[in-house]
């Protein structure tokens, strides 16, 4: 399994990771948050993906564990979309 960074400058832009998991799951992840507005990108072992590389998947391209990045100002949207709690600092 590959080690992604909870954070990263990509493109001038920090960018945080939203989970690490399978690539079926994070493409579907994707749509959801294109739908919703949320700009994301892939990355792999290999290279940083910001389209959905159909003919990748379909052609039996790399279907292991990725990161699933998100710009940081796009955060709260992103995790309301996927219906995840926001984060209450009080209770650390």
């Amino acid at each position: 399994m590959s080690a992604y960074e909870d954070r990263v400058l990509y493109q001038g832009d920090v960018w945080v990771r939203l989970d690490t998991l399978p690539r079926l799951l994070a493409e579907g992840w994707r749509r959801t948050l294109s739908d919703g507005g949320v700009v994301s990108v892939v990355r792999t072992p290999f290279q940083w993906s910001m389209g959905s590389p159909v003919i990748e998947i379909e052609t039996g391209g790399y279907q292991g564990d990725v990161g699933l990045y998100v710009p940081e100002v796009q955060l709260p949207e992103a995790l309301a979309l996927l219906g995840f709690e926001p984060e209450d600092p009080a209770r650390d």
